[in-house]
């Protein structure tokens, strides 16, 4: 191929037989390589270099690498009124080289005039984004009591810093903390946890969802039909999506406080009116553990980290469940901390991870085997993992995993350290909404002292677009 500035060769015809190619054929090809030929293919001439830098095909750039709901989420919020244009590869690049997140709390009033009334500090509960708005439900809160209340927040792309909580009043599910809550499609699958008794709960609810203009948000929740084979009863497990119709947990403390290492998958009917449970019996798998976190990251893969294992310790293993070949499997990511600039800081329990734009795990606060609660953020690369994975070769230390890790710089209103506290994101992936948790006593005199927290963050991706 010709490395002048025109596309001029040896050929009869005076150009190489790729320039007779269609343009949008060009566009075609140039969406199955990966970056690196791309940018190789636009060092050839002038017209190749234009193909190839320009903002449609990095658009369908971002559309292959962070899917179509990320792109329209994008879209979708507007400036002073407009809709925003985004420069896309520069936008793709900045995703690339992130290394800093902007934290902001957000201010919360009630409707009208009406007496204050907001949530009540809390943790291991649970926060969604579904429908345009956060879902908070339940938790632990003072005197080691549950809570069974539910607030909903438009947090539509039109609010500022101010959100409005409004509590629903259903009665369901019953008060518990530790339970896991996913988002499938538009509704919130619950499951689990322990109530002020300490017993350990395993029924599975359905909570929908709706804004309507003239009666505001509402949300139904209703217990779910799945049949006898159920898993045994639990608290502060972990839970994702795995696609529109599918759920999957993992661990937590059972009966007599136990921790468990075992792996189901809940499938939903189409109506959402039945569902059936499947235990996952492979080898290997994570070992038992509690205050974990499962992320779905796309392609049939889901991310496990963290968490207290069988004897107390806190981990910082990071396994991977595949079922992109048909066949279910965990795959353990092996990676070093001391070749992780700060990594001994990495092992944690009782935080967060979530899926943020460009295929990247945002890991968030938890606490140690001391119990001291952090503040930290950390980026877990996942795009290059599932790229060694599909490579076919065993991921391991030797193959840069522990260059896929990368703790980030956090500037505005830094939350303080916090554990067993809840996040979610907006479908762009550019905001991560954080509320609650256990954080230490307000001099540090009370460091010891466990208090739980009741204030809501909005952190956002520092993004120069």
């Amino acid at each position: 191929m010709a490395t002048s500035s025109s596309c001029s060769s040896p050929y009869t015809n005076g150009s190489s037989p790729i320039t007779t190619i269609a343009q949008d054929h060009l566009f075609s090809i140039l969406l199955l390589l990966p970056l690196d030929s791309i940018f190789c293919f636009a060092l050839t001439c002038k017209k190749f270099r234009s193909l190839a830098y320009s903002d449609s095909l990095w658009e369908s750039l971002c559309r292959r690498d962070w899917g179509n709901s990320t792109i329209d989420a994008l879209r979708s919020f507007d400036v002073n009124g407009e809709q925003q244009q985004f420069p896309w590869k520069k936008l793709y690049q900045q995703i690339y080289q992130l290394d800093s997140v902007y934290c902001r709390k957000l201010l919360t009033h009630p409707q009208g005039g009406e007496e204050l009334l907001l949530p009540r500090p809390r943790a291991s509960h649970s926060l969604n984004f579904v429908s345009g708005c956060l879902v908070l439900f339940g938790g632990g809160c003072e005197g080691g009591r549950h809570l069974d209340d539910t607030w909903v927040a438009y947090a539509g792309n039109d609010f500022k810093r101010i959100l409005e909580w409004n509590k629903i009043e259903s009665g369901v599910p019953s008060g518990r903390f530790g339970h896991s809550c996913v988002v499938i499609g538009d509704c919130l699958v619950l499951f689990g946890g322990i109530n002020d008794h300490g017993a350990r709960q395993n029924d599975t609810w359905i909570g929908q969802v709706a804004v309507h203009d003239a009666f505001g948000i509402t949300l139904s929740w209703r217990l779910l039909d799945v049949g006898s084979i159920v898993p045994p009863p639990r608290g502060a497990h972990a839970a994702c999506s795995m696609d529109e119709r599918r759920m999957l947990t993992h661990g937590g403390i059972g009966l007599s406080g136990l921790r468990l290492g075992d792996t189901w998958v809940l499938e939903l009917s189409e109506n959402l009116h039945l569902g059936v449970w499947q235990e996952i019996a492979t080898h290997p798998s994570p070992p038992s553990r509690s205050g974990h976190t499962l992320t779905p990251v796309g392609g049939n893969q889901t991310i496990l980290f963290g968490g207290r294992g069988l004897g107390y310790e806190v981990l910082n293993d990071v396994w991977l469940f595949d079922t992109s070949d048909g066949h279910w499997r965990w795959v353990q990511l092996l990676f070093d901390l001391q070749n992780i600039p700060q990594g001994l800081t990495l092992p944690r329990v009782g935080h967060s991870a979530n899926l943020i734009i460009g295929g990247r795990l945002l890991i968030y606060g938890g606490e140690d085997s001391y119990r001291h609660r952090k503040n930290d953020f950390w980026v877990l690369d996942i795009s290059s993992v599932t790229s060694i994975m599909q490579s076919g070769s065993p991921p391991s230390p030797e193959r840069s995993m522990t260059k896929l890790w990368r703790r980030l710089k956090s500037k505005g209103d830094n939350p303080c350290g916090r554990s067993f506290h809840r996040a979610c994101v907006d479908p762009s992936g550019r905001n991560l909404y954080i509320f609650g948790g256990m954080v230490d006593g307000l001099n540090p005199a009370e460091s010891s002292v466990l208090r739980f927290d009741g204030e809501l963050f909005l952190v956002e991706l520092l993004l120069q677009c």
